[in-house]
């Protein structure tokens, strides 16, 4: 996406005089992130576990919408719902109540083959495997399961030379099956509302993911810390990112994902708004978001 393109999209109150070499709303200067060369080939994939144990923060508002703009580049990509609410799967079209076979059976049933379960979606380069409320059981079924914390690593295993990125959309918990996708992942993204009291836990979930790495996954790395629903309108927001930014330093995305109604307007239509709204500065934000992701090499 060049620069010229780029001043074409609308854009979202706050955000009106940042560009490449300005300052940003995370108070340091807009770097250039390069739209990335083509792939190759496919695979192995990346997993990167969308996480935050609040709830409302657009965990999978940018699942689905980072997915969608790594589609874009050419990266093919395999979103996970681990989330009882079955949200990201219908945010992709998915009819949750029909389906018989889940990632919940996946996860406590053996002779399932994953690419049986695995739904394509109406987006290109996108594949997902769906969740439904059926996933609500697995914590206590897995709980006298031997290595229960790999189980999704397990399940994963067999398609990770299918996809390029695998993104797990994880349930508002620090429970068993956001453990599982921890130990299962190379990387971390934190959505982070730009609200005080959404701040409170990141350090407890921080404090997690350093255990994970300790105890379970030395791989895993915090891959950044995303502020959503900004407004650059409010004093609120811009020094909650602030704040963010001085407590946890290049972790933070230089990316911000402002508020906007196009979010649950592309919601309610089952896309993501890459499509939904092309030209809206959402749709932009997303895509420097995977720009971005890509140059920390997050992503290949």
């Amino acid at each position: 996406m060049n620069r010229e393109a780029t001043a074409t999209y609308e854009r979202l109150p706050g955000t009106e005089d940042t560009g490449v070499g300005q300052d940003g709303p995370t108070g340091r200067p807009l770097p250039d992130f390069p739209v990335p060369a083509p792939l190759n080939g496919h695979g192995p994939a990346r997993i990167i576990a969308m996480c935050n144990q609040k709830g409302g923060v657009g965990k999978t508002t940018t699942t689905i919408n980072l997915g969608a703009a790594l589609a874009e580049y050419g990266r093919k990509v395999l979103m996970v719902d681990f989330d009882p609410q079955g949200a990201l799967s219908v945010g992709l079209g998915v009819r949750t109540h029909e389906l018989d076979v889940t990632v919940y059976n996946l996860m406590v049933e053996r002779g399932h083959d994953i690419r049986d379960v695995i739904q394509t979606t109406r987006v290109h380069n996108i594949d997902v495997l769906p969740a439904n409320i059926d996933l609500s059981a697995a914590e206590v079924q897995l709980v006298g399961e031997v290595a229960r914390e790999q189980i999704l690593s397990r399940v994963l295993r067999p398609v990770l030379d299918d996809y390029d990125v695998i993104l797990i959309d994880c349930q508002p918990s620090l429970g068993l099956l956001t453990v599982n996708a921890l130990t299962a992942a190379h990387g971390v993204v934190i959505p982070l509302e730009c609200e005080f009291f959404a701040m409170r836990g990141v350090a407890l979930l921080i404090e997690t993911i350093e255990k994970i790495t300790d105890r379970l996954n030395p791989r895993l790395e915090i891959d950044g810390i995303l502020a959503t629903m900004y407004d650059g309108r409010t004093l609120h927001s811009r020094e909650v990112v602030r704040s963010v930014v001085d407590h946890f330093q290049d972790q933070v995305f230089h990316t911000v994902i402002s508020r906007t109604v196009k979010f649950p307007d592309a919601t309610l239509a089952a896309e993501p708004i890459t499509s939904y709204a092309s030209t809206h500065a959402g749709a932009e934000a997303y895509r420097q978001l995977a720009r971005e992701l890509i140059a920390r090499g997050g992503a290949p």
